[in-house]
């Protein structure tokens, strides 16, 4: 015989469901679907004590989605930007952090400097020999030497070093973070007393503003010295033309906007991965490792977009 479950509290989208000793919690519910909900616990076998029944409209406005996706985007944007003041506040707040701003200058700088190396002479002697061959379509081969400096001082320089930077560093911002989010070290932070974002995020900070221009400027030397390897010591360039073009077409306005892209770079790059890793308990599609995991390709990827947008913004206003 079956018997009807009895209604212990019912509000206007919430009711509490008893029914053979165990409670059902119903939610998001017009009167008749709570009815339909009443007769599915009422015929369903549940072995847990408490079970959370939701029931979503599909009939929905499509543009009520893209509405609550727009707001989340603007959420998360106001709390990066309140998250990245805070940082830059405390850079200048007692006690200054010099050990640990060295420390973080080592891992974000120096430790990043063979990978540099190695992509930014690979890049030169790349441009060296596509640039030769079409340029020699044109007669005008005495340009490569320009052709090779401009595009990696402007464009380049400052872009693949951040990208190869948030490979190998912003990466493991976000992960060290997010670990020590889920390990509740930032709890223990908060505990005695010390400032989260001044003690983790503020040192990274500053370490970048300054290691991303000088590893920017050891990219573009060591891939116009790529360059040369491969136009003048492959293709029989003139050296003398090589470099004496690049003296003569290179001004101080195109190393100054390479550099103000690299400090602009070095800024989002170090705000994005330490937000993603700072906040990884409050994603909700995972937590714990998985968290960690999915706050750190967020990391990497959205640092890699805000690259690329920033540098089309920032190069539209610098030519």
């Amino acid at each position: 015989m079956w018997t009807r479950p009895k209604i212990f509290n019912s509000l206007a989208s919430t009711t509490l469901i008893c029914f053979r000793g165990h409670f059902f919690c119903v939610t998001g519910l017009d009167a008749v679907r709570r009815d339909v909900a009443i007769g599915l616990v009422g015929l369903t076998c549940f072995r847990g004590p408490i079970v959370m029944v939701e029931f979503t409209d599909r009939r929905e406005n499509p543009f009520a989605a893209l509405g609550r996706r727009g707001i989340a985007l603007i959420n998360e944007l106001g709390a990066m930007t309140i998250f990245a003041v805070l940082a830059v506040a405390h850079i200048f707040t007692a006690p200054l952090q010099f050990r640990k701003i060295l420390n973080q200058l080592y891992f974000i700088g120096f430790r990043s400097l063979p990978v540099i190396l190695l992509v930014s002479v690979f890049t030169g002697m790349v441009l060296g020999l596509q640039g030769y061959y079409t340029l020699a379509k044109f007669g005008s081969t005495s340009l490569l030497g320009p052709a090779v400096a401009l595009s990696l001082i402007r464009e380049l320089g400052p872009v693949l070093t951040a990208i190869m930077i948030i490979a190998r560093a912003g990466s493991s911002m976000a992960a060290e973070i997010g670990i020590m989010r889920i390990s509740e070290q930032i709890d223990a932070l908060d505990t005695m007393n010390i400032n989260p974002i001044k003690f983790l995020v503020s040192p990274r900070i500053v370490a970048s503003l300054i290691s991303f221009p000088l590893l920017t400027a050891v990219f573009n030397v060591v891939g116009i010295i790529g360059g040369y390897l491969t136009s003048v010591m492959l293709l029989h360039l003139s050296a003398g033309t090589y470099f004496t073009q690049i003296e003569a077409s290179v001004v101080m306005q195109d190393i100054t906007g390479g550099f103000a892209k690299a400090v602009v770079f070095g800024f989002l790059v170090t705000v994005i991965c330490c937000f993603q890793g700072y906040f990884t308990h409050m994603r909700p599609n995972g937590f714990g490792a998985k968290g960690v995991s999915l706050s750190t390709t967020s990391a990497v990827v959205l640092s890699c977009v805000a690259v690329l947008v920033v540098d089309y913004v920032m190069t539209s206003f610098l030519l």
